[in-house]
């Protein structure tokens, strides 16, 4: 029995509503449009249409991955960030509104050169070059599938030629002096995994969430060595978990970081910590 693509989707929100899915009608026009390989606004086009059964096989699939928290991100490779799409993968953390608040942050003042510390996806680093146009930046993550993929993002958004990803344990491969270095670490503590969203703790790479211990690891390891790497006007700024401010702040003063601020995002959380070497 054929089926419009409307009904499809009426069919398909049902579906993910009594999985428990937070917008299902969202989800599932989003990825009946993926299914279906045509922008998400042209959705409303098709809707009288039938569906072949090519497309409407691919859309059921897409609904049953959905519907067993698969993030949508996942199932359509790509995620929006700063009004530019990048490519996601279960190897990296999807990209979150949120950070946002880090990169307008860092566009507040020019640099010249960015260092990206656990660049993942590479949407920090990425964003950075391609909003300032004469950067260059050095990325590093532990994980060498996060630095393809960040490697492939920087392709995308013609910033290859600007961008040096390094596999690196932290400080281990940088070397050299930036104006500007950025980080989005794990800060999840071990004990607060198992509260986090299923498409989250299930479908995203642990090592980008967790230190698995108090959620503050990453923060030592950056402040114990962002000194040298800091040109003599040089910013540090990392995002942080809402209740992390007061801890991380401190470790940025003791490292001898002045100026020391905490931002906000726009729901009013403690986002990200700044400090200036002088």
């Amino acid at each position: 029995m054929s089926t419009t693509a409307a009904q499809a989707m009426v069919a398909a929100t049902a579906r993910l509503r009594a999985a428990g899915v937070d917008d299902p009608a969202r989800d599932a026009r989003v990825l009946l449009a993926h299914a279906a390989r045509i922008e998400a606004a042209r959705v409303t086009l098709i809707a009288p249409e039938e569906l072949s059964h090519e497309i409407a096989e691919r859309y059921d699939q897409l609904i049953s991955l959905r519907a067993i928290r698969v993030p949508v991100s996942h199932l359509i490779g790509e995620r929006d960030f700063y009004g530019r799409r990048f490519k996601v993968s279960a190897d990296v953390l999807d990209p979150r509104p949120e950070t946002e608040t880090l990169i307008e942050a860092a566009l507040a003042e020019p640099f010249e050169r960015v260092l990206d510390l656990g660049i993942g996806s590479g949407c920090i680093l990425v964003t950075l070059l391609a909003e300032q146009q004469g950067a260059i930046g050095l990325g590093v993550d532990l994980s060498e599938a996060a630095c393809l993929q960040a490697s492939a993002n920087a392709v995308l958004h013609r910033v290859e030629g600007r961008a040096d990803i390094r596999c690196s344990d932290w400080f281990s491969k940088v070397d050299g002096q930036f104006d500007l270095i950025v980080s989005n670490p794990p800060y999840i503590a071990l004990d607060e995994m198992d509260g986090l969203a299923t498409e989250v703790r299930d479908h995203e790479p642990k090592m980008a969430l967790t230190d698995g211990a108090d959620g503050l690891s990453a923060y030592r390891s950056i402040c114990a060595g962002v000194m040298p790497h800091l040109a003599r006007t040089g910013r540090v700024m990392v995002e942080i978990g809402p209740t992390q401010a007061a801890d991380v702040a401190e470790m940025m003063r003791v490292a001898g970081l002045i100026d020391v601020v905490v931002l906000q995002d726009l729901d009013g959380r403690d986002r990200v910590v700044l400090g200036r070497k002088s």
